[in-house]
């Protein structure tokens, strides 16, 4: 283990934190996502010859994700983190579970500074007392894959009013079918 802890080490000197670049409109913060972890760890871990994967497994009936680091000397290192979702057959919530314990297991595991302010969404029960929907914004970096589902009728304009506060330019950057 002598090597992959020696790139461990100059990998973590050089690491700097995560950006919180995701915003979560219910409770009106900001948190680094997946992919900022990923961003402000990898390519230093690769550097010193750190690979990382992280696959699911089952153990003992519970579902996990396997975080690993692999050095070139052939050296490794493993951390399991739990995935937790509120609804067995829910996908959304299962792909949900599975996105925190990625992001909570590698940025535990390689030591990355972030704050998380939305981890309760895969994990607490649904709340008893009726809360007005605040309507999440539509935000410009989403506009391609928006724009895509309209296209294939995935998504509506109707759903999208409905469900989205969407801004004058943004709105200007959508692409509605043309309806007969």
């Amino acid at each position: 283990m002598k090597n992959i802890i020696e790139a461990l080490l100059k990998a973590q000197m050089e690491m700097g934190t995560a950006l919180k670049d995701s915003a979560n409109p219910f409770f009106k913060s900001k948190y680094a996502d997946l992919n900022s972890i990923r961003e402000a760890c990898m390519p230093v871990l690769n550097k010193y010859g750190i690979v990382v994967l992280q696959p699911t497994v089952v153990i003992d009936g519970k579902n996990y994700v396997k975080t690993l680091l692999l050095h070139t000397s052939g050296e490794s290192m493993e951390s399991l983190t739990e995935i937790l979702y509120k609804a067995i057959g829910d996908a959304q919530g299962q792909g949900s579970g599975i996105t925190y314990a990625r992001r909570y297991g590698l940025q535990s595991f390689v030591n990355v500074g972030a704050e998380d302010d939305d981890g309760n969404k895969a994990s607490t029960p649904t709340p008893k007392i009726e809360v007005p929907k605040q309507k999440a914004p539509l935000l410009a970096t989403k506009i391609d894959d928006v724009n895509k589902a309209l296209k294939e009728g995935k998504t509506t304009k109707e759903f999208l009013l409905a469900n989205y506060f969407i801004s004058q330019p943004v709105m200007d950057l959508l692409i509605f079918p043309k309806t007969k």
